[in-house]
């Protein structure tokens, strides 16, 4: 009998590892032939450099972050293969209840929609300055995430610019609660469990869910060194089965109940299963006077073609990189970050070609299309051109 292959895998405290933490705790990466031994971490930044140096061999990663990786963008060049997504979407806007009664107070309609809630945001951001306040601050993940584009995006059709009229602060998942707690944010944009531990607790509003504002996120990935899979490409193969096996056993709704008490244990992601279960649903609590919502794409895993990685993902992630500044445009860069995607790997792990998800979309604004990104970003008031 072969010995298993060991692997270590970085990952953070959220729902959206669930494929990941599943596979390993299901057995699905042992039937692979993989001992997998799962670190939890505290913020991106460690799991980045932990995978960058070799101390992971695979990890959860944020889509964007694996885009900005493998281009050298804010860190060292460390090219890097994706061949499977292990989320779309899973994201919430979260406000302080005092922030959520200003955007009332100023809305012209309900704030359930996002282009009312962002012209709400624009009119109160203009009324603070004028009455010589401090600027909102709002909370997100990392700068080459989702959470980022999100929150900038929302904002800008507002007409608020992110990088002018108020804070943008990076705080890692688990610390954002804590940080509204104290008044060090007035909302923020973060992964679930974490908006309803906030709600649970009291201390905020959802007021948007992600897939409000873009319909199907590319959130996280699977991530691993390009040179390793170059030089021995089967233990991808055998993760990506695993990975692939559990997606499947997340998505059905008579197993929720046990991916959520998996996902509750301290080692994990460590908070009440019943928060998991309702994120796993999609239907959640949204606010202290205990209304819910319910929207079952609020976290794909495992869904309509979401477990294929796509190079329209990453060149939708790459043009959020350049309207915010991030990265100057090249049609090289383009297509490098195209190459993240490992559609060719994902294909060869199930042994067939499978549908991708969903166009990305959005509430307002143009539709993109990754052979015109100029025309893309030339259709925003707000933000860099090409």
């Amino acid at each position: 009998m072969n010995e298993a292959r060991p692997m270590r895998i970085g990952f953070m405290p959220l729902v959206d590892a669930a494929a990941l933490i599943v596979a390993v705790d299901k057995g699905f990466t042992k039937a692979e032939g993989l001992d997998v031994e799962l670190v939890r971490e505290a913020s991106w930044s460690n799991i980045r450099d932990k995978l960058a140096v070799g101390l992971f061999d695979a990890a959860h990663l944020l889509t964007p972050m694996a885009i900005a990786s493998h281009l050298g963008l804010g860190h060292v060049r460390v090219p890097l293969a994706a061949p499977v997504n292990l989320a779309l979407n899973g994201n919430a806007i979260t406000v302080s209840p005092a922030l959520f009664e200003a955007l009332r107070d100023v809305a012209d309609a309900s704030l359930e929609n996002p282009a009312v809630s962002a012209k709400a945001l624009g009119a109160l951001v203009k009324l603070r300055e004028a009455q010589g306040l401090e600027p909102l601050t709002f909370g997100m993940t990392f700068p080459f995430s989702t959470h980022n584009y999100q929150l900038r995006y929302w904002m800008a059709e507002g007409g608020i610019d992110p990088d002018h009229d108020l804070r943008l602060v990076v705080l890692p998942p688990p610390f954002m609660v804590e940080s509204l707690r104290e008044g060090l944010v007035d909302g923020f944009c973060v992964g679930a469990p974490w908006n309803s531990v906030a709600v649970d607790a009291g201390l905020a509003a959802m007021l948007h869910f992600g897939r409000e504002i873009f319909a199907r996120a590319p959130e996280k990935v699977l991530a691993l060194r390009k040179s390793g899979v170059d030089a021995d490409p089967l233990p991808a193969l055998a993760l990506v089965r695993a990975v692939i096996a559990a997606a499947e056993f997340v998505k059905q709704a008579e197993n929720h109940a046990e991916v959520a008490a998996l996902l509750a244990k301290v080692d994990r992601v460590g908070v009440d299963a019943a928060l998991i279960a309702g994120t796993l649903e999609g239907y959640l609590r949204i606010n202290m006077p205990g209304e819910y919502r319910r929207a079952p794409d609020y976290l794909i895993i495992g869904e309509e073609g979401s477990c294929r990685p796509d190079p329209r993902q990453a060149a939708w992630a790459y043009a959020q990189m350049v309207r915010w500044r991030q990265a100057r445009f090249s049609t090289e860069a383009l297509t490098e970050a195209q190459a993240v995607m490992r559609a060719d790997l994902h294909d060869a792990a199930v042994g067939r070609t499978l549908p991708s998800a969903a166009a990305i979309g959005a509430f307002a604004g143009p539709a993109f299309e990754s052979g015109d990104v100029s025309g893309y970003l030339a259709a925003f008031p707000i933000g860099a051109k090409i």
